[in-house]
Formats: structure tokens, sequence, C-alpha cells
């Protein structure tokens, strides 16, 4: 009995073996066909070990007209967490925290959401990416994405504008051509490993979702010239800000587009988002008295008037419904030229008023106000030029002298640009051709055009201008030895939005201008925010500006600005008595020393040894609202700058002999002296660009009895 009992127990055991085995047999059969026959059973089984990041496209590269690169990507190490992969949401939070240098409070509640993926911090240091995976974190992996980098900083930030951390443009160029510069996102595999670790398995083909390339129209060596001057005229006039647009009238392009206050892109996440707007393409003033010269122009390609037609401005009042127009003094007759050339006001509202404001407002649009110029750039402003059937008498008059209209920085340089290119309007453009990954340069479309007034008008007017750069104009200061520049200043009184009513202390200083009048190469607009006085007005910190970036912009096509044949300091004009509604009529401006001083590191010493200015004389607000000009003296340069193995001359006056050595030091210049003190005069005049190895003559002296005092300009 008990052998065979034996037995049936063996066969059971037997047989309940043979049928495990054939369940396993089935398992393995099931398992293989899920896994190799059946697509379903695949991808479940690598969703368990699997996950796809989403990650930025790389974007193009951004380079300048001489292909030096603005922008480029760089890949950047980002630390991620799949929280339902992580076994100790507080364990490593704290270790997170600590090398990342997180709140770990913070950081452990969102390891806790269980989400499927979340970055924990973005574009952090190599050493912290590898202390990271050093700690073996379940749930926590390292990925390179791609990060934006500016490697020249703050030059040209308000034109390129920056990408956000998501690889998305969202100011200046960046944003404009956002769609080309982007590419596709990139879909980066990770696999878990048995440790439950994430491990990315391929880092994708580059070609495969970068961007496409930018050459722009901007020089970066031209830039950096005009934000190096626009920076050294704010320190000298203690402005608020400024801005430069340098552009080709024949073809639109933007050589250079300084703006300040200036901003790092690279510290976008650090930065009000309202500071890195584009003040050339958005912000829209008062233009003052710079925009007499397109009203000149539409009245005489209208042929209300004529080149020398005399047009009588009375005592220096007069009166319109709602108003009395002032000019600075009683200006008699003047033809059109003269009353560009003094800026009369005056002149310009009997002008206004013959063209009548239907025709005005017409001409005003074909220049390019009231519009977006079709430059294409974000949020571009159009300005404010209200419709002329809503002109009252007095906003017929105040516009022929640039109050009651608003204008951007870059419909000024377009329209004048109209003039420079024969009558013939461009619109602005900053990118000149585009490249796709791993191919060639594709010329971007050209600008568009229209026939703004005939090329008759245009050279006259452009004649016409030349005498504002003249002796006896508003704009002498804008003048270069040897070069015929052509232009117009501007001085905007700013409103005061608390009272009301225009500021008699807040300006904004214009200068418009072409360079070589006679063969125009370039146009330039200078604009400073609030310069203070006596250097308020575009006489006397706007045209100064242009000057200094005329000379490099011109230097670059080959054009170089003549040197004085001797020395220039006893020929300095007179001091010039502002005129100024505000309540300082006669104002001077102080001597080159000191204004000199005020922009160098030592001002201090400098401005002990100078000669003070006279002190401004209260007087009560004249009811002028808007100022008109007054001529002003030669322009100065304050500090040395280098470019292309040429080296661009500052105001040496007021200056010792150290001064003068240590400035001049390294730049390979043959420096004469001459006496004893400090400079009152030198050879070349501020401003020249010479060669290595060119040779200056400072003579040096008593600068209280041999220095010139030159006086403060009003500009309208």
């Amino acid at each position: 009995m008990k052998a065979a009992d034996v037995r049936r127990s063996a066969r059971r055991v037997e047989a309940a073996l043979g049928l495990l085995g054939l369940v396993f047999a089935a398992l393995t059969v099931r398992a293989a066909h899920l896994s190799v026959f059946d697509p379903r059973g695949a991808a479940r089984g690598d969703a368990q070990s699997r996950r796809t990041l989403t990650l930025p496209p790389s974007r193009g590269e951004i380079v300048d007209r001489s292909g030096n690169t603005l922008a480029l990507s760089v890949e950047s190490p980002s630390i991620y967490a799949v929280p339902a992969r992580v076994a100790d949401p507080a364990a490593a939070a704290r270790a997170l925290g600590r090398i990342l240098d997180v709140d770990s409070r913070k950081l452990v509640k969102r390891l806790q959401e269980r989400r499927g993926f979340q970055f924990v911090a973005r574009w952090v240091s190599p050493e912290q990416a590898e202390k990271v995976q050093a700690q073996g974190l379940d749930g926590i992996g390292v990925v390179n994405e791609p990060r934006r980098v500016y490697p020249h900083h703050h030059l040209a930030a308000s034109a390129l504008g920056f990408a956000n951390i998501d690889g998305r443009g969202v100011r200046g160029i960046e944003q404009q051509e956002d769609s080309w510069l982007r590419g596709t996102e990139r879909q980066l595999p990770v696999e878990r490993d048995g440790s439950g670790r994430l491990l990315p398995m391929e880092h994708g083909t580059p070609l495969g979702t970068a961007g496409g390339d930018l050459l722009l129209t901007l020089d970066a060596t031209l830039q950096s010239d005009a934000e190096r001057a626009l920076a050294d005229e704010i320190r000298a006039s203690s402005a608020r800000g400024g801005v430069v647009i340098a552009l080709d009238p024949h073809t639109g392009d933007v050589l250079s587009m300084a703006e300040s206050p200036a901003f790092d892109p690279n510290d976008f996440r650090e930065l009000d988002y309202a500071s890195t707007r584009s003040s050339a393409f958005l912000d829209a003033t008062e233009p003052g008295s710079a925009f007499k010269a397109f009203l000149v122009a539409a009245a005489l390609d209208r042929g209300v008037i004529t080149p020398d037609q005399k047009i009588d401005c009375g005592d220096g009042t007069l009166r319109v419904p709602g108003k009395t127009i002032h000019d600075k003094e009683p200006r008699g007759v003047l033809d059109p030229a003269g009353i560009l050339r003094v800026s009369s006001n005056i002149g310009a509202v009997h002008i206004a008023y013959a063209l009548g404001p239907g025709a005005y407002w017409e001409a005003l649009r074909r220049f390019g106000f009231g519009e977006a110029t079709g430059s294409g750039f974000p949020d571009e402003s159009a300005g404010v030029l209200r419709p002329w059937q809503q002109w009252r008498p007095v906003d017929h008059a105040t516009i022929a002298y640039g109050q009651g209209v608003s204008v951007t920085p870059i419909q000024l340089a377009a329209a004048l640009g109209a003039l420079a290119n024969g009558g013939e309007w461009h619109s602005p453009r900053l990118v000149a051709a585009r490249r796709a990954p791993g191919g060639a340069w594709q010329p971007a479309a050209p600008s568009r055009t229209r026939r703004v007034v005939t090329q008759t008008t245009a050279a006259r007017v452009l004649r016409m201008l030349e005498s504002v750069v003249g002796e006896g104009g508003t704009g002498v200061r804008a003048a270069l030895p040897g070069v015929r520049v052509a232009g117009k200043t501007g001085t905007a009184q700013k409103l005061d939005t608390r009272e009301g009513r225009y500021s008699q202390d807040r300006y904004r200083a214009w200068f418009v201008g072409v360079a070589p009048a006679d063969d125009p190469r370039i146009v330039i607009v200078t604009g400073l925010d609030e310069p203070k006085r006596p250097y308020h007005t575009g006489g006397m910190s706007a045209a100064p500006l242009f000057a200094v970036v005329a000379r490099s912009q011109l230097a670059a096509q080959g054009i170089h600005v003549e040197s004085a044949p001797t020395l220039v300091a006893s020929a300095a004009p007179a001091p010039v008595t502002e005129d100024d509604p505000g309540g300082d009529p006669d104002v001077s401006a102080p001597p080159p020393s000191q204004r000199v001083a005020a922009s160098r590191p030592d001002a201090a010493a400098a401005r002990a040894t100078a000669s003070p200015a006279p002190a401004p004389r209260k007087t009560a607000p004249a009811a002028s609202p808007a100022p008109a000009e007054s001529p002003a003296p030669a322009a100065s340069a304050q500090e040395m700058a280098s470019f292309r193995g040429r080296v661009l001359l500052p105001d040496f006056r007021g200056l010792s002999l150290e001064e003068v050595t240590r400035i001049t030091a390294g730049q390979g210049l043959q420096v004469m002296v001459q006496g004893n003190g400090r400079v009152v005069a030198q050879e070349p005049p501020p401003g020249t660009i010479l060669p290595a190895g060119g040779v200056v003559r400072v003579l040096f002296g008593d600068t209280q009895a041999a220095e010139p005092r030159v006086g403060g300009a009003r500009s309208g």
C-alpha cells in the first residue's frame, strides 16, 4: 500500500510539473510574441522604460554684414526630473538644493506632484551638472539643451533683441525672424536603467533641427563706434539717454543703430522687459524743428513757394487762432533757405499755411510719417499724425515746426533718406541675407520704394540744408572739414503730463544729416533725451554727435575728413546766447575744458582748473511753445577712439601735458608740444581721423586768457 501511494504521489508531482512547464512555455511564447511580433507589446514595454523629452531647437546664428557673430546657440546642461520615478522626493530635494542653491522646501513640493516630466534647473554650470550626476538620484537626469549667447553683450542689443529660455525670440530681430531662426523642436529619447535613473539615448542631428542663419545690414565696427560716441555725448551733456541711426539712403540698409540706456541680452531673465524695447522703432516723440525740412520739400514740390521767394517773418511774433508763435528775434524777410538756416518758426508757419493742411498731410504721409515703415520690426510704432480734417488752425501751425506730431527715429532716418536719394523713399532694412542649415547665403528681398518728391526738389532742399551747417546756421557744430554736410537741428519740448503742458526744462535734442551732401553716402539721425543746459538743444549736443559718428561712417567708405591747415583756437566764434522760452535766454556754454572734463574719470581735478561757466540768469517764461534755433560753434570729440588702424582725435583743450600724454599713449601718434600750462589749441582739430604715425601739434598756455568760450545755441 505504501509503495502504491508513493507511485501515485510521484505521478501527481510529475503532472503538476508538466502543467507548470506548459504554463511557463505558454508565457514564454506570449512574451516572445508581444516583444517580437506584436508592436503593441513592444510599445508597452518601451513606455515603461523610456521617456521622450521635447527640447528647444538650436537657433541659427546672427552675423553682421562682414560675418562677425552677433548671436549663436551653445549646448548648456539642464537638470530635469520625472517625479513618478523619484523614490524619495525629500532626499532628492535636499541634495539638489545644496548643489543648485535653490530652496529645497519648494523643490520637494514639485517632486511630489508626480508629473511626467519637468525641468528642475536650466542652463546650470558644467560643475553643477557633474555633481548632480554623481548623486545617482532616481528619476533625476541631466540633458544638454541650446542656450542663446550674445558674445558682444550690449552691442546692438536693442536691434538684436533676445530669445527666451524656451528658444523663442521675444524682442528685436530675434522676434522678427523667429520662424526662420528657430528651426524645429528636438525629440530626445531617454531610457531608464535598472536602478531607475534616466539616461539620454542620443543627442539628435543638429542639421535636422537647427534654424537658419541671418546676415544683417549692421556693421559691428561702425555700431561700436556709434555706441561709444553716443555714450560720450550722454556723459558730456548729462542726458538721460539717446539714439543714433546710420542708414544707406540708396538701399534703406541700417548700418548702425545705437541706443542708450543699453542692456545685455545674455541677462534677459534679470531684466525688466520694458527696458529692452528699441526706442528707434517703438518710441514716437515730437521731432521739433527737424520737421521743417520736410515742410519746405513739400511746399517746393507742390509749387506753392520758390527757392528765391521772400517771406516776411515780421517782428518775431505771429498770432494764429489760439496761440502766438514766436521766433528768437525779429527775422524780417527770409527766403526758404534762410528759414531753415535760422529755423524760423514764423517762416515755417507761413509756408505751411500756403501749402494747406490737406497737401501738407499728404506729403508727410508720402515721407512715411503716420504709418510703420514696413521694416518688419516687431511692434514698430506708426507715430501720431492725425488726419488733416481734424487739424485746427493752431494744429496746422505747430505741426509746421514739429509740435503736435510724433515720429520715431527710424521714420526720420527714412524720410531724410528720401531727400538724399533723389526723392525716392526706401523702407529701412535690417536683414541682408538668409542661409538655411548647410546651405548658401540667399539675398533678402530689397526694401520697398516710392517716389516722395521730384529729384529736382530733393536736390534743392539738400542745398538749403547745407546752409544750416554753414556760417550763421544752427547746425554748424555738425560741419566736417572738406566734406559737404546737409542737415537740420531740432529741439522738442517734452510734455509734462502732470501739468498738462510743455515742460520748460526737459527737452529732446535732434540732428538729422546727410554726408556728403553733393554725393550722399550716409544719413544719420542723432537724438538726446533730456540733455542738461546749456547742451539741451540740437545744435549743442545732437549736431556734434552727428559729426563724430559721420567721421567713422565715412572713413569706412574711404572718405576721410580733412585736417584744418592751422590752429583754430583764436578763430573760434564768440559766445552765442540761448533763446529759451523756458527762462534762461543768456546762458553760455562752459569752455571746452570743462565739457571734456565732465566726461573723464578725473573730472573733479580737471574741473578745478577750468574756467567756470556764467551762472544762468532767471527770467519769466516766454509764451512760445517751441524754441527757435540759434547758430552754434564747432564740434568737439570727448574720447580717443581707434578703428581699422586709424585714430579719431578728441578735444585736448583744457587738459594738462600729463593727461594728453596718457590719452595718446599706445596710439602710434607723434605728438609735438609747445608752451606750458594747459592745452589752448591743437592741430589737427578735434574729430580728425589720423593714420598710425600721424602728427598732432598741441599748444599749451593760459586757458583763462587764450581759451575761447563757446556759447549755447537754441534749436527748435
